[in-house]
């Protein structure tokens, strides 16, 4: 393996393991969206809102380095589904930016929308997020509508207009994603794991034996649909083609690509089989009341998602597949930055441990002290 293609699989080692962190603090849409569920009175859900407010930066500064890291790394999926899937994109920007709206001004002196639109705003959030996010990330298995025609570059050198190396192929620039029931399970799938995290992590953060018990209760059926959802899309999964390049670049169709993949990269199907695993065991300490069920919640949903995500990569694996031009699809290979730009990247990715430990740390110095009744009585600021 050649010092480029090496840097390849590293980055998308990376872009995975960011998604996989991403979908792990979607804990935080994910308990907005149970906001009126768990929280029956305003004090209640005052808790709540401050339980998450202590985290809800964590997980959009992840998607901000999610999506800079894949426009780095990976440009040419950046300009692709970002450029062209601009639907349904904006709509996600749109949640994310109201729900940081919502945790600045819901309880601000002055605020003439009232503390229940901002709540509004957050259940927006909580449940179009995740649900948005899963159908977009489910392309990466069933393709999209999209074109790329590199030659632009050439003949669109010198001509003083801008040039477009990708195309969109349908009106709906992503929206047609939605009519796929594959990537629409998946979605699903993301928005229930998304309620079952958020319930785990407030029996870990809040001190108060109602929310407790509440939290346990409501647990469950969030848990129960997850586990069906996400069991019928790994079947479809398994059961799907896939797109497969070969050594001279050649993009074709391979029956049962996927399954193909986790029998030839054995070490991903165990990374996978963990996961699922240690979230299943953390779905039976949160029904037993145990406050570090979010950890194996947390650390399942990290092993999963990136097992499934460089499942999508690598092995020779086109990860965004072209529904309107096979040989368009997009590899690891055909749309990474340039070998310098990788090895500079490559260098500064050394302070990611530091970068690591200081959000663990944060973490901790912010936990150390659960949500109780007193505090949200207290003068505190609180959002």
């Amino acid at each position: 393996m050649d010092t480029l293609t090496l840097l390849q699989h590293y980055w998308w080692l990376i872009i995975s393991l960011l998604g996989a962190l991403l979908v792990f603090l979607l804990f935080v849409q994910g308990g907005q969206g149970l906001l009126y569920d768990i929280g029956k009175t305003e004090e209640e859900r005052n808790m709540l809102v401050n339980s998450l407010g202590r985290k809800w930066e964590f997980t959009f500064t992840t998607l901000v380095t999610f999506g800079g890291a894949f426009f780095a790394s990976f440009p040419l999926f950046y300009s692709t589904s970002f450029g062209g899937a601009f639907y349904v994109w904006m709509a996600i920007l749109l949640v994310f930016v109201i729900q940081a709206v919502a945790y600045e001004y819901r309880r601000k002196p002055g605020n003439v929308f009232g503390e229940k639109t901002f709540n509004v705003f957050l259940m927006i959030n909580g449940i179009a997020g995740p649900l948005l996010l899963g159908t977009a990330v489910g392309t990466l298995f069933t393709g999209a509508n999209f074109t790329v025609d590199r030659l632009n570059l050439a003949n669109g050198a010198g001509s003083g207009s801008a040039t477009v190396i990708s195309q969109w192929t349908t009106p709906w620039h992503g929206l047609e994603a939605l009519t796929d029931v594959s990537n629409v399970f998946l979605g699903i799938a993301v928005t229930f794991l998304a309620a079952t995290l958020a319930c785990q992590y407030f029996m870990n953060n809040i001190d108060d034996k109602t929310i407790l018990e509440r939290t346990r209760r409501r647990m469950i059926p969030a848990a129960v649909c997850f586990v069906f959802f996400f069991v019928a899309w790994l079947c479809m999964l398994l059961f799907a083609d896939g797109r497969a390049i070969d050594a001279a670049g050649r993009i074709s169709i391979e029956p049962y690509k996927y399954l193909h993949n986790f029998i030839e990269m054995p070490y991903l199907a165990v990374v996978l089989l963990l996961g699922v695993v240690a979230v299943l065991w953390s779905i039976g300490l949160g029904w037993r009341g145990r406050r570090n069920a979010i950890w194996f919640g947390g650390a399942g949903t990290v092993l999963t998602v990136l097992a499934l995500l460089l499942c999508a990569g690598w092995n020779d694996t086109a990860y965004y597949p072209s529904l309107a031009d096979m040989q368009s699809s997009l590899t690891i290979y055909n749309s990474s930055s340039s070998l310098f730009t990788l090895k500079v990247m490559s260098i500064v990715s050394l302070l990611i441990p530091f970068v690591a430990a200081y959000i663990w740390y944060a973490w901790r110095a912010m936990n150390r002290k659960p949500i109780t009744r007193e505090e949200i009585r207290g003068d505190d600021h609180q959002y």
